[in-house]
């Protein structure tokens, strides 16, 4: 159950303000299909993280169990101080759009996840949790609960919301997950 609520936590934390969560704002305004832009957000995100968690769990087997827990922590530290640097969104691109609603977003949120926070922070989760299926529906939950109500309400913008402090609380919160591997 700890692999399931903090994914979810943390992810959903994390989502806010992320670089994926200004495309599902874009994307809302674009389409007015929502279901289909939930519903590629929630495919796009599943596979995506499954393959994540998948490489947080090789990786850690393969690691010397000595280290593991060295490695996994200061990942937390990096991830900690990742998210305190805002993301901005890159060009829109627009060529994706004649796929329709869930085209456009299963591939657009597929590719923008690559490499992002909440895919790196899946990675560790998974590595911290040993818990590849809790992991994978907490980290996908977190971010249909970052995602969904900026969908719904696509007239809803990110600048209402007091970004630095949300920054900061995520930080400290993947800290304590840093410190919490070290400790236990």
């Amino acid at each position: 159950m700890d692999a399931l609520l903090t994914s979810t936590f943390s992810v959903a934390i994390a989502e806010i303000g992320d670089k994926t969560q200004l495309l599902a704002l874009l994307l809302a305004i674009r389409f007015s299909n929502k279901f289909a832009i939930i519903s590629a957000i929630l495919c796009a995100t599943l596979i995506n993280h499954a393959m994540a968690a998948w490489i947080g769990q090789w990786a850690i087997d393969w690691l010397d169990p000595q280290w593991s827990q060295y490695v996994v922590a200061g990942c937390f530290f990096v991830i900690a101080l990742w998210v305190l640097i805002p993301d901005k969104m890159d060009d829109d691109d627009n060529r994706f759009y004649k796929l329709g609603a869930f085209g456009a977003t299963f591939i657009l949120f597929f590719i923008a996840e690559i490499g992002d926070k909440t895919q790196i922070a899946t990675v560790v989760l998974a590595a911290k949790y040993h818990s590849l299926t809790w992991v994978i529906i907490g980290t996908t939950l977190g971010m249909l609960i970052a995602n969904v109500p900026v969908v719904l309400a696509g007239h809803f913008s990110a600048d209402k919301l007091p970004m630095k402090l949300i920054h900061r609380g995520c930080a400290v919160i993947f800290a304590l997950l840093g410190v919490a591997t070290l400790m236990w």
